[in-house]
């Protein structure tokens, strides 16, 4: 006797009906850097489905994780028909519950994302087939022998909005301010009703992530905002592009992405944006204040715009970052709030000493992995004085593999100078040790090379600020790159400028490096990469973490340093860094 279908109810994000095999992992996944946007396949190589593909599964993920843009790829999906049939989430998780609403206002197609809770999450482990309707999750051990076949994408009837509207809200609302205000305060409020919000703020900047190109879609959607009018109603910055826009052809990079690419930019400035250009807006002049309500897309700016600098910003997926930035208008909800800005999880640190600077973004992995979706409160480094380009790096590589929108360091970060400001007095917290033992798994993560030889070193992810420069300036200065080594720093227009105007860059192209803008480490590839190239050197976490999927490349990990003693040699160690090692100077934790 076949066995009784299990039926299990949860809330429904969007609707819809849809049936397959379900794809399980009991970790979250960034679609941007973890799926391939055109075949759908999973290529972060450190996630447990790796290799898979999505395509007509449902896919079973706790939530999403990392980058902005996984709202952009997931459109990209549903737009070549490669997505998966559905979604099932443990948590809410508004970027990919976004890239399925565009993609229901631009192209009509859709599929359902549930959102179950973790306790029936937990449960889906081991089952083979689950049918997906409304509020309601099915499981089966086998394929249900009934009449319904495929994946209705027909878009189901919006809820009415429950959403407290002033009167210019309702005017955008009603198409008195054009088609493209109105179509973005729609999705806004759908956004807003999902998170549970029942008014709106005023904002007073943003930052777009949507500007990455991830395929047809992603253009479509900018330049079918631009036909219908679009204009930003705030100052309004743009991310890293997929090209240096001025450099493309000239880097030689294919016609194919870099027409396409540039085009998508354009886009965006047409519709009022500044020509910024960089993943690492806090380094502007334009950078918000503690207390500043933004709207910011793009991981690490969101995680730094919350924890170094104390602004407010959820963390803002790719189109409904534009969409509010047209509006002027936002959910007030999430870190917007000071409820959820508060610690959900208590971190112990050891701190090495001494140690160089590849200890703060292999910290941030680490932590980042131990998170999810709660806000981090670390202990232990109340002496260590993090300067901003460590806090930088440690954001980045905590925004690879959290969901979290910020974190806190008791003593460094504003709102945990005093950490009793980011404990809520009646919650007892969760408490997680990290030690060298644990350290040393997440270097090996990052350490993905299988051999000690060094093609390329990768610097600016995110973009170089100005005291990196002068870092690597110092580190340069009199010496040359190895011939077969290739060493590119990506970096925004403004910073660039400023490293000029100090007088850095000659020392760093006397030492033989190339210098590239508007677009970073992320959407470079091949040839920028020589295509004989097999290995890499980076001090970015987060590009460790992408690089093997993105570009399939082994990679090295190390501090600034090294990564300009490889490019000399073209060699790297095959050894963790010194402080992290078992002989390390006294006074360093030991490694058990």
């Amino acid at each position: 006797m076949p066995s009784t279908p299990i039926r299990l109810h949860g809330r429904s994000l969007v609707e819809g009906a849809a049936q397959g095999t379900l794809l399980f992992a009991d970790v979250g996944l960034s679609f941007w850097g973890g799926v391939d946007p055109i075949t759908g396949e999973i290529i972060d190589r450190h996630h447990p489905l790796s290799g898979e593909r999505l395509g007509g599964r449902v896919l079973a993920i706790p939530s999403g994780r990392g980058s902005c843009t996984g709202s952009s790829v997931l459109m990209e999906l549903i737009s070549n028909g490669h997505a998966p049939a559905a979604l099932v989430l443990a948590e809410v998780d508004e970027i990919l519950a976004l890239g399925v609403l565009v993609a229901e206002v631009i192209f009509q197609r859709s599929l359902p994302v549930l959102c179950i809770g973790h306790e029936a999450f937990a449960g889906l482990r081991g089952q083979g087939f689950v049918r997906v309707e409304g509020n309601r999750l099915t499981l089966s051990g086998r394929r249900p022998n009934d009449q319904w076949h495929g994946t209705d994408t027909t878009p189901q009837p919006s809820m009415p909005f429950t959403v407290r509207l002033n009167e210019r809200d309702r005017a955008m609302l009603d198409g008195a301010h054009g088609k493209a205000a109105q179509v973005a305060m729609q999705i806004v409020l759908r956004m807003a009703e999902i998170q549970g919000a029942d008014q709106l703020l005023d904002i007073t900047q943003a930052h777009i992530d949507g500007c990455i190109y991830t395929g047809p879609a992603s253009l479509r959607f900018a330049e079918q905002l631009v036909r219908w009018g679009a204009k930003v109603s705030v100052p309004t910055t743009l991310n890293s592009i997929s090209v240096d826009q001025r450099r493309w052809r000239e880097l030689g990079v294919d016609a194919a992405l870099g027409e396409p690419a540039s085009a998508l930019g354009d886009a965006y400035m047409a519709m009022g944006a500044q020509l910024s250009f960089t993943c690492a807006p806090y380094l502007l002049d334009t950078a918000p204040v503690a207390g500043e309500q933004i709207v910011w897309a793009e991981s690490n700016a969101v995680v730094y715009a919350n924890s170094v600098l104390g602004a407010r910003t959820q963390k803002y997926p790719d189109f409904l970052d534009i969409c509010i930035a047209l509006c002027g208008r936002a959910p007030l909800a999430g870190c917007h709030l000071d409820g959820p800005r508060k610690a959900g999880l208590i971190v112990e640190v050891t701190r090495p000493d001494p140690m160089d600077d590849s200890f703060y973004p292999l910290l941030g992995y680490h932590i980042g992995g131990l998170t999810g979706r709660r806000v981090p409160l670390i202990r232990g480094l109340e002496d260590a004085a993090p300067t901003r380009d460590d806090l930088k790096a440690f954001g980045a590589a905590f925004a690879t593999t959290s969901a979290a929108p910020l974190f806190h360091i008791a003593g460094v970060t504003p709102e945990a100078l005093d950490p009793a400001n980011v404990l809520d007095c009646d919650a007892v917290l969760p408490v997680e040790t990290v030690n060298p033992a644990g350290l040393l798994v997440s270097w090996r993560e990052l350490n993905s090379a299988r051999h000690r030889h060094v093609d390329v070193i990768s610097l600016g992810n995110p973009h170089f600020s100005l005291s990196e420069f002068a870092a690597l300036a110092h580190l340069c200065s009199g010496r040359n790159k190895h011939p077969g080594v290739v060493l590119a720093i990506t970096c925004g227009r403004a910073v660039l400028e400023q490293a000029r105007q100090a007088g850095y860059l000659d020392a760093i192209r006397a030492f033989g490096a190339t210098l590239v803008t508007d677009t970073c480490w992320c959407m470079l590839g091949e040839p920028v990469i020589p295509p004989t190239a097999t290995t890499l050197m980076t001090n970015s976490g987060k590009y460790a973490h992408y690089a093997p999927g993105l570009v399939g490349r082994g990679v090295h990990f190390a501090g600034l340093a090294d990564c300009i003693e490889a490019a000399c040699t073209a060699t790297a160690s095959d050894q963790p860094p010194q402080w992290l090692q078992p002989s390390a100077p006294k006074g360093t934790p030991s490694h058990v």
